[in-house]
């Protein structure tokens, strides 16, 4: 089953230059950061099953969430395997209320250069090591929209994300399809990675995307609001990374569809996306287009 039906504001001056960075990311550098683990497969992302996971929680709404953690400095090893930081980081930003926006968003302003790159996060942390390195190389940020599941595997993740200076999002628990599931059972999923979050993070995330779907019902619209999430984030612009095209593919479905405000749905854990970042970042730039954090994209 796919990932579909099926399945803060920075200045604009200096815009071209946050991302020039972006035309030295080779594919090269990246595969160096995977090593060996793109050639040994990768495990599945979005476009099929999830990995499993347990919990309940949720916490409520509000809070600003413009400031980034700023905790100690990270001791977990750097595919995010190990235990978070022994240390009392700086809580992650909470969800926020953006008053006139609806309650699923599927882009920001179409008058300002900026994009919101949105990862669904699972699958093998070495290729979300080597996609935020080599976003923050570039000087992009991206929004990732983690499964719970995948955080009990990989804790030491949560805080690389918000370290980075990146958005962190709930996913759900185990992405199961959450619109054909009773209320009790979406509800457990929203609030199950929402205490991932929170225990690993001090914070419920910024933003929550549902599972196995483009939007939300409003049966879970409404459960996420309970959870704590003012606005489901959805995406106007779909990489179809997922369905493994290849990296041209990933990357002209991204040139074909990107504009100013776009929200554009790409998946940790699958090589394609890996090896066409450094195009989708140089395509970018090309066009002015400056790669900002969801929050950023929409203040």
């Amino acid at each position: 089953m796919t990932e579909h039906a099926t399945d803060a504001g920075a200045p604009d001056g200096g815009r071209r230059g946050v991302l020039r960075a972006g035309a030295a990311v080779t594919a090269t550098g990246i595969g160096a950061a995977l090593g060996a683990t793109l050639g040994g497969g990768l495990l599945a992302g979005c476009g099929s099953t999830g990995s499993g996971g347990t919990g309940s929680g949720g916490t409520g709404s509000g809070g600003t969430g413009n400031g980034r953690a700023t905790g100690p400095a990270r001791t977990t090893d750097p595919a995010g395997n190990g235990p978070p930081s022994s240390g009392a980081p700086s809580p992650g930003p909470a969800p926020r209320r953006f008053p006139g926006l609806p309650e699923q968003i599927t882009h920001g302003p179409r008058d300002r250069p900026r994009v919101a790159l949105t990862f669904h996060g699972q699958g093998d942390p070495a290729t979300a090591e080597a996609l935020l390195t080599e976003a923050e190389k570039a000087g992009a940020k991206v929004t990732v929209l983690a499964v719970g599941g995948w955080l009990d595997e990989h804790p030491g993740l949560a805080r690389r994300i918000l370290d980075g200076g990146h958005d962190l999002g709930n996913h759900t628990l185990r992405h199961l399809d959450i619109n054909d599931m009773s209320e009790a059972d979406a509800y457990a999923e929203i609030t199950g990675c929402a205490d991932r979050l929170r225990r690993l993070t001090g914070s419920v995330g910024t933003w929550f995307r549902p599972s196995r779907a483009r939007t939300a019902t409003p049966l879970v619209t409404r459960l996420a609001h309970r959870a704590g999430y003012p606005h489901v984030l959805s995406y106007d612009v779909d990489s179809l990374d997922f369905t493994s095209p290849g990296a041209p593919a990933v990357t002209r479905a991204i040139a074909a569809e990107v504009r100013a405000g776009s929200v554009v749905s790409l998946h940790f854990g699958y090589a394609d996306t890996v090896a066409a970042f450094p195009d989708i970042l140089q395509e970018l730039e090309r066009r002015g287009l400056r790669a900002v954090t969801t929050t950023e994209l929409l203040t």
